[in-house]
């Protein structure tokens, strides 16, 4: 008796109690003017912490209880909708553009604010100037939206909610003079009489992009010197063959007009790496040196490394081994060498994780170094991934403490990339120097989706290396060119004698990556401002020009690499001949690629963008975008697009 009534008043316990029903809402979010996706939207419930952001492809998913809640699509330059869901539970939305919004806004700190609420705090509305550190010299000016904020304005608006009350997507950068980047001096144009060389070092880094793409989402126009144009144009994958014969690399190349002058031409230099199937890819010895310092404790940092590591994880395979090294005030090992597939003993090591103290980067990279190079594996990819803000602030901390320290190192045979987080003292320039003289890629992420592009959908290319010290000089010939002047790659020009020195360090590629290089020409008898000449010589004779007979040639371009366990190079040519195609006839890789360099200048500000223009640029695009299957086409358009509004309002508010 006694059992039947307890099971009668179980009963009556659950039937007191209601489920509550929770039902997932998804869709995509398209611009209303041209039903393009529209990528990095706020995606909000009304009344509560929860909330999403759209994909690449506009795409997002968020939970809702059932029958009730309402929700609120908001990103910068757009009117903002709040929806309440139907019974359906899909929900499309269209945004419609707003000039007007974005003139109400202005970034202060980590986030914005209306413009009524700070014009009372403000030193000054017209013609306001940064000051900058010589040291970074960014040129800042008119970057951010036009005005300074007092201390006590910056402190009202600092949450990811604040931002979004206001239509914009978080989080917004910091104040980008906290940031370090390199100078960037640009490539001018070059005579082929005096100067018939142009060498460089191949680079498959995407960094400058998606660092870009953060500070334009979060309502401001990037730094001039964090705009690496040929990192821009590399972030995007092209339709290229890979070679036919045992050649790790194959060449191809285009001829048109210049879109940003007519007059000029446009060569485009495209280089596609083998694919090696992922079963086929050599076993890795990986250590993931992870930053832990105080500097780390951000949402977008510690927590971002650690998710984005586990992506990596589960792509690893049993023959595949990882260790961890940590370091803030001291470096140490949270897990040795461990089989890829014990995921769950590496993930929880990397779950493990939280971050405090100063920074000593130098300890942990040597440490990093010695249990890599304890469990070296001869026919393998042996490799450090740094995941870091590039905050470092004890021991070796210099640019050029950690430059040398990385060359003695890679002498080992271990590779180093680095992956960049964060931001407000994001430090680019220490970063880029790091993957560069360790012979690995750079990349910086900002959001998960970035993640998977990196260490999921170009697995291969991002860890392994199919080509070595990879290099590229161009012959010009001066009967068909009177200038040439090679776009970004400006950290990577090389002297014209370390072509053929198998000593002198170059770029790596990937297994399946592509890389592109433009060269803007100044055909010969075309009068032009980047022309230019110097008087007689007084000691010397000038030399009567004897050209080849080689009459309809523009250039001969030679490709130097070496095997990926070869100290010997291997060289091969390409000759391009003078025999330009109209630019519509052109793939919808060069057209895409050139869009994607005519806004990288028009970002810089560059001396040399002529007749660039943002709708120019845009257009082309959008004709070019092509198949588009991963949606990163459709991004940058709409980037391209926020940097027009940017820009338009940043020159409204200096008057």
């Amino acid at each position: 008796m006694k059992r039947i009534f307890a099971i009668i008043l179980l009963f009556a316990a659950l039937t007191g109690f209601k489920t509550v029903n929770v039902r997932r809402i998804s869709g995509v979010v398209y611009d209303s003017k041209d039903s393009l996706p529209v990528s990095g939207v706020t995606v909000r419930l009304e009344g509560t912490a929860t909330g999403t952001q759209t994909d690449a492809k506009g795409r997002y998913s968020i939970n809702l209880p059932e029958g009730k809640g309402t929700l609120t699509f908001s990103f910068i330059g757009y009117v903002s909708q709040t929806i309440k869901p139907d019974k359906s539970d899909k929900l499309n939305v269209y945004l419609v553009r707003s000039l007007a919004s974005l003139n109400e806004v202005v970034v202060v700190g980590y986030g914005m604010q209306k413009k009524v609420n700070v014009t009372g705090s403000v030193s000054s509305v017209s013609d306001v100037r940064l000051s900058e550190p010589p040291a970074i010299n960014n040129r800042l000016s008119g970057r951010v939206a036009g005005v300074v904020a007092t201390s006590n304005s910056k402190r009202q608006i600092t949450s990811n909610a604040d931002a979004a009350g206001y239509g914009l997507v978080a989080p917004a950068p910091a104040d980008p003079q906290d940031e370090s980047y390199k100078s960037i001096t640009e490539n001018g144009f070059k005579n082929p009489e005096s100067e018939p060389l142009s060498t460089f070092s191949v680079d498959v880094d995407a960094a400058s992009y998606s660092n870009v793409r953060r500070f334009i989402n979060g309502g401001q126009l990037p730094p001039y010197d964090a705009v690496r144009i040929e990192e821009m144009i590399n972030y995007f994958n092209y339709n290229l063959s890979g070679p036919s014969n045992n050649d790790p690399v194959a060449i191809h190349t285009e001829l048109s007009a210049a879109p940003w002058n007519t007059k000029h031409r446009l060569v485009r230099i495209g280089l596609k790496a083998k694919t090696i199937p992922a079963g086929n890819l050599p076993a890795s010895n990986l250590v993931f040196l992870i930053d832990v310092s105080g500097s780390m404790n951000m949402p977008n940092k510690l927590p971002l490394v650690q998710s984005s590591l586990k992506m990596l994880v589960n792509q690893l395979r049993a023959k595949d081994r990882v260790a961890i090294v940590v370091y803030a005030g001291a470096a140490g090992e949270v897990l040795a060498s461990t089989p890829g597939d014990q995921k769950e003993t590496i993930n929880n090591a990397i779950d493990n994780l939280s971050a405090g103290g100063s920074t000593a980067g130098g300890e942990g990279i040597r440490l990093a170094y010695k249990i890599a190079e304890k469990n070296f594996m001869k026919q393998g990819n042996n490799r450090v991934i740094l995941a870091t803000d590039g905050d470092f602030n004890v021991g070796a901390s210099g640019d050029d403490d950690m430059e040398k320290l990385i060359e003695r190192e890679r002498e080992s045979g271990v590779s180093l990339s680095v992956f960049g987080f964060g931001m407000g003292n994001y430090k680019d320039s220490k970063m880029e120097v790091l993957a560069d003289k360790g012979n690995g890629n750079y990349a910086y992420i900002d959001n998960i989706t970035e993640a998977r592009k990196t260490l999921v959908s170009e697995f291969g290319g991002t860890l392994f290396t199919v080509a070595k010290d990879v290099k590229l000089q161009i012959e010009f010939n001066p009967a068909k060119v009177q200038a040439y002047r090679l776009l970004g790659y400006e950290n990577r020009v090389l002297a014209k004698e370390d072509f053929n020195n198998d000593k002198k360090d170059a770029g790596d590629m990937g297994s399946g990556h592509t890389v592109t290089a433009f060269y803007e020409i100044v055909p010969v008898g075309v009068k032009d401002d980047y022309s230019q000449s110097v008087d007689p010589l007084k000691y010397q004779k000038a030399a009567k020009a004897n050209y080849s007979s080689a009459a309809d040639e523009m250039m001969t371009i030679k490709f130097r690499y070496k095997e990926p366990a070869s100290m010997k190079s291997k060289l091969s040519q390409v000759v391009v001949k003078d025999n330009p195609v109209p630019l519509n006839a052109t793939s919808a890789d060069f057209r895409f690629a050139a869009s994607v360099a005519e806004i990288g200048m028009l970002l810089r500000d560059s001396q040399f963008k002529q007749n660039a223009s943002y709708g120019q640029a845009i257009r082309m695009a959008r004709a070019a975008k092509g198949d588009d299957n991963e949606g990163y086409r459709a991004e940058f358009i709409k980037l391209a697009e926020s940097a027009r509004l940017l820009a338009k309002t940043g020159a409204e508010e200096s008057k």
